[in-house]
């Protein structure tokens, strides 16, 4: 069949349906000729140059091109490697702006660019054509009836984040249809909804749904795939495996169904973006996409032998941030999601390789700038991950203004508490406070740090209490893979027991994390499952693990409803009172001229903490106090806010300790609320008056709120 072609634009880079034709264009910088490759449903190709070329970017306009229509591009150009340059007409390359993808890679010699049997590796050039492999662009239409549907912004102090798969979380749902679980349908299904709502966190951070390699060669030779997708090919299209809608751009409408069901529901949607790497690996990895296109200009290159990749992500290759048009891919796709898809924020993996110009990480890079002055995204919840595998990679507590981070200290601290070890109650002590040690000096505030126990990364709860070491024989990687150092106490056997004592101390200790963590001053973060005993059976890097080591298991025994119920009522406690979710610091500073501050820590005896005791590196027992009547924060008609004053009293001791109510707070009456020797909290609980000890067990939480007059 005969196309017209016309000129068509440089704007918008990709393919834009306006309603009569498709304008086609990509950018770069290097090659000779582009291609737009036409596939017909047999898979029928039709190639068509496109011979316009202005400011970098191929172009051309094809008139009765509609959505649906599957395409692809071929860029020709230098294969020298050495020189950085990797173009091969002969392979197939995936749009970087499409909006949907067809499918997934499929493997086969026929991916890279050069050729397997030759000894110079990826110095050959392969001439093998990879078309039959790679999954198809499709053009779509960009309309959607929104229904009035618009970002929540909920405030990030009472955000309550549910780190979650899209797949996991509801592949062994029973209370849907069969083939909406594991589907991005499955987690707008009403039962999906009930059991979020009924949790009462207010946001989903969803683990990456861009498009990502499902299937790299190292796994598939042991039958296994990439299952948390940190291996993005694409940066607009959602991953067309989690929908059930297989139509052409199907997965496109079903997510923004998806967003706005949550919406209705009150739930913010926040997705975990990897623009630090992309899944074609290093030298020796498949050319899909950005390799093809452009690999000069989209990766970094070691500027000693420009044949090879700067890796600071542990995955073979970084991004080219500091490019301009690299950049701009990324601010592109970044408003995308917020502005055709109604996404609500973002969670950086491995920002600090975003932040890396030339070699070092800037706080103040072009990417932070050019965010910060971005009217969209200003406007959005931004987390990184503040870290990467690079030299000086580390960066707790250095990024700037507008964005909060995950807080791996709180996580370390928290864990080495409650195992027992040794350690600064001063440390403690700015974790459960919101970490000002961290983030107070560069003007940001408690919710700066998004607190976690878990992530998808490392254990899950139920397994941070029942293994010392981590069991990842299932990856067939000799169990040599994922972090060695968990900081996880087994509480006395290894994996599962039948021991009665060891089950209760592993219960109480999953209740004193989640105490710890969602009374905590910072935004609180859980992972999917731990409120319903989730476990790996040990494996701490289950991201090849499809399957039910890492799905949830919805059967409920006892135990798993307790839990269950316990973290319930808990969030909802956290959500009902604003003593535990400040918007300002903590000052320790006294009320109207009277003894009594906004907090207070005290030694078990009920004296003061000294200075001195904060660097004690072998006391495990701590108290604190927080005077509701002191929350430096009005509400939205400028109402002074209230709340009821509370205790809370740390036992990681392994003994039950007395804790005398302290000294210079008001003679009042005291009543437990929770006690993490229980399953559940304690209505009409005890009572205590001044001179009463309150007996905190060994290895438990006490709370208590003080009574009206």
């Amino acid at each position: 069949m005969h196309l017209e072609v016309w000129p068509g634009n440089v704007y918008p880079l990709g393919s834009f349906w306006d309603g009569k034709g498709t304008n086609f264009a990509l950018f770069t910088e290097n090659a000779t000729a582009v291609e737009v490759c036409l596939f017909d449903k047999d898979g029928n190709e039709k190639r068509i140059p496109l011979n316009e070329y202005d400011n970098r970017v191929w172009h051309c306009y094809i008139p009765g091109v509609a959505p649906g229509q599957r395409y692809g591009f071929r860029v020709h150009g230098p294969y020298d490697p050495s020189q950085g340059h990797r173009f091969n007409p002969n392979k197939l390359l995936i749009d970087p702006y499409a909006k949907a993808i067809d499918g997934d890679v499929v493997s086969g010699p026929e991916l890279f660019g050069y050729s397997w049997e030759d000894p110079a590796e990826d110095l050959s050039f392969s001439e093998l054509d990879s078309a039959h492999l790679i999954p198809k662009s499709v053009v779509i239409d960009e309309s959607f009836d929104w229904e009035g549907d618009t970002l929540l912004r909920t405030p990030f102090h009472e955000t309550i984040i549910y780190e979650v798969h899209v797949k996991g979380f509801t592949q062994l749902q029973p209370n849907m249809p069969e083939e909406l679980r594991g589907t991005y349908a499955g987690l707008a299904h009403p039962a999906s909804i009930a059991h979020l709502q009924s949790l009462g966190i207010t946001a989903v951070e969803l683990m990456p749904v861009h498009h990502f390699l499902s299937y790299p060669g190292h796994l598939l030779d042991k039958g296994l795939k990439n299952y948390w997708g940190y291996d993005s090919i694409n940066y607009f299209a959602p991953y067309s495996g989690y929908s059930s809608d297989q139509t052409p751009g199907g997965q496109v409408r079903e997510f923004k169904e998806m967003v706005k069901a949550l919406h209705k529901a009150g739930i913010e949607v926040i997705l975990d973006v990897v623009y630090n790497h992309t899944g074609e690996g290093n030298h020796k990895g498949p050319t899909l996409s950005f390799r093809g296109i452009d690999n000069a200009a989209y990766y970094q290159l070691s500027p000693d032998d420009r044949r090879y990749y700067m890796d600071f992500t542990g995955c073979g290759n970084t991004l080219n941030v500091g490019h301009p048009q690299i950049l701009k891919l990324i601010m592109d796709s970044l408003r995308y999601w917020v502005l055709e898809c109604h996404v609500d924020g973002f969670r950086f993996d491995l920002a600090s390789a975003l932040a890396r110009e030339l070699f070092y990480v800037d706080s103040l890079a072009s990417f932070f700038t050019i965010i910060h002055q971005d009217p969209v995204l200003a406007d959005v919840k931004l987390i990184a991950e503040p870290w990467d595998v690079g030299e000086g990679g580390y960066q707790v507590g250095n990024f700037p203004l507008l964005w909060s981070e995950w807080n791996g200290r709180y996580r370390d601290v928290m864990r080495d508490f409650w195992r027992g070890e040794d350690g600064s109650l001063g440390e403690f002590a700015y974790r459960l406070t919101g970490s000002s040690d961290l983030y107070q000096m560069n003007g940001r505030s408690p919710y700066a740090s998004i607190n976690f126990i878990t992530a998808h990364d490392g254990f899950t709860l139920y397994d941070l209490v029942s293994y010392n070491e981590k069991h990842n024989e299932a990856n067939g990687e000799g169990n040599c893979d994922g972090e060695s150092h968990n900081r996880s106490w087994n509480c006395g056997a290894e994996g599962d027991t039948d021991d009665p004592e060891i089950l209760a101390l592993r219960e109480r200790q999953k209740r004193n994390f989640l105490v710890t963590l969602f009374l905590s001053q910072g935004v609180p973060m859980l992972l999917y499952g731990d409120e319903m005993e989730r476990t790996q059976k040990g494996n701490n890097n289950a991201y090849c693990q499809d399957n039910e080591i890492s799905w949830i298991n919805w059967e409920f025994p006892k135990l798993k409803a307790d839990l269950l119920n316990f973290v319930r009522q808990l969030i909802f406690f956290r959500r009902k009172h604003p003593v535990f979710q400040r918007r300002k610091w903590f000052q320790g500073r006294p009320i109207h001229g009277r003894t009594i501050s906004d907090i207070v820590w005290f030694n078990p005896d009920g004296s003061e903490m000294s200075d001195e005791q904060w660097n004690d590196g072998f006391a495990k027992s701590i108290g604190v106090f927080l005077n509701g009547e002191e929350i430096p924060r009005v509400g939205p008609q400028g109402q002074r806010i209230m709340d009821e004053s509370f205790l809370l009293f740390f036992n990681a001791y392994w003994e039950t300790i007395e804790f005398q109510l302290p000294e210079g707070i008001e003679n009042r009456e005291w009543q437990v609320v929770i006690d993490t020797k229980e399953s559940d909290f304690i209505e009409d609980g005890p009572i205590f008056t001044d001179g009463k000890a309150v007996p905190v067990t060994g290895r438990s939480i006490v709370l208590l709120r003080r009574l009206p007059y």
